[in-house]
């Protein structure tokens, strides 16, 4: 499928007026306006910027400033983004929970950058950002917000924790001059240059191609198969492709194959490229999804937890299957496809298979269950406690369990 993906550039420059940083932002198909979904506009940049446009091409060799969330910031997604390209700006209203601040010094301590996107400094701004201040790397000051006079003496502090203030929304001379005075590093606005829309024309890779590959790889499934399913799917080969064109890697071989590509990846590194691919791809939906996601995220909870209250010492494989089971019950839904069709074209597995068409073993007796907590099914919930030996009450303090990791997950 074809499809226009549009990104907006605008560099920051250093004191000497050599760029030092691009900030990339991801337009709406008619470039008119930034997206506001956050975690989609943050997945969305990062897989075009690694896997269409091309990190050589856009980023040449500086590093981009990705605006993210709380809730992009949290999820394990970010781990898998290659540190070498990108800089994480928080968005100022990301409250300064334990997981934040927890998350923060992860990343940190991995190898990536962190800054403030935006933000006005104040003594307010040290009191909130006080346990996260020796893991920023930058803090991107808003000019538009006004300055306190004492403005030079708090980046004199930031400095002492080896943070760079950028100067953002700088549009004139006269700021640019302040900017410089009060002891900004860098500086970014209209004053330097407006972003620059980039359009780039690709084939984008159908989701479903995506879910199959990253399928195979979970099913252990032999070189073979794995690149004779990349064969049959070009989009996907091209955008891998222009990941491995990004820098990513440094394979000491010519490559001549796509299976020489999948071979020096490794199965690891493939799956989590693939993972950023559909995670992206599944936050592209309208706001009437997330009632979706949210049943999604519920059933991935309740499978797991229900699993390991029948099998306490059940395997990380067995975990691997129920999630894929919850995964692909609603997948009639998200795909606007047959269930059965859906099964046919991925080849999942037998026990995954039959438990999503007959309920049948523990897998499919727990998503029956799960139906019948979706409906208030009393007595088939009682019948399942009674048939797998758990005490009366399980399942109900199970879905509480449930509810709490979704809320969490879903902020």
């Amino acid at each position: 499928m074809k499809k226009n993906i549009y990104l907006a550039r605008q560099p920051i420059i250093d004191l000497k007026a050599n760029i030092c940083a691009y900030e990339i932002l991801f337009r709406d198909m008619n470039q008119k306006s930034v997206i506001k979904e956050h975690s989609y506009a943050s997945a969305s940049v990062i897989n075009s910027v690694l896997n269409k446009f091309g990190t050589k091409e856009l980023l040449e060799d500086k590093r981009g400033f990705v605006k993210i969330d709380e809730k992009f910031l949290l999820n394990d997604i970010i781990f898998y983004i290659p540190k070498e390209f990108f800089i994480f700006a928080l968005f100022e209203d990301i409250p300064m929970s334990e997981n934040v601040i927890l998350r923060i010094e992860e990343l940190q301590k991995a190898g990536y950058l962190i800054g403030l996107n935006d933000t006005k400094l104040t003594p307010d701004t040290f009191d909130k950002y006080a346990k996260i201040l020796q893991y920023l790397s930058f803090f991107k000051l808003d000019f538009t917000r006004g300055l306190d006079v004492d403005i030079p003496l708090y980046i004199q502090k930031l400095k002492k924790y080896d943070i760079k203030v950028i100067a953002t929304k700088v549009e004139d001379y006269e700021s640019y001059e302040i900017a410089k005075k009060i002891g900004a590093d860098c500086f970014q606005g209209y004053f330097f240059a407006k972003p620059k829309i980039l359009q780039n024309n690709k084939f984008e890779a159908a989701p479903f191609d995506v879910l199959k590959l990253y399928n195979l790889l979970m099913q252990d499934a032999s070189i073979n198969e794995i690149t004779a399913a990349f064969e049959k799917s070009p989009e996907i080969t091209i955008q891998l492709l222009q990941f491995l064109n990004s820098g990513a890697f440094h394979f000491p071989k010519r490559i001549a194959s796509i299976r020489q590509v999948i071979t020096l990846m490794g199965r690891e590194t493939l799956g989590k490229w693939l993972m950023l691919m559909i995670y992206s791809k599944s936050l592209s939906k309208n706001e009437n999804s997330k009632p979706l996601m949210l049943m999604v995220q519920n059933r991935i909870q309740l499978m797991e937890l229900l699993l390991r209250e029948v099998e306490p010492n059940v395997t990380s494989e067995r975990v691997g299957e129920a999630y894929f089971v919850a995964v692909l019950s609603l997948i009639e839904t998200v795909f606007s496809m047959r269930l059965e069709d859906v099964l046919q074209r991925v080849n999942i597995s037998e026990s995954v298979k039959e438990a999503l068409l007959d309920y049948k073993n523990i897998f499919g007796e727990i998503l029956q269950v799960i139906l019948c907590i979706e409906k208030s099914n009393l007595p088939c919930i009682t019948q399942f406690e009674r048939d797998n030996s758990l005490e009366p009450g399980t399942v109900q303090k199970v879905v509480l369990r449930a509810i709490e990791n979704v809320n969490r997950e879903m902020v």
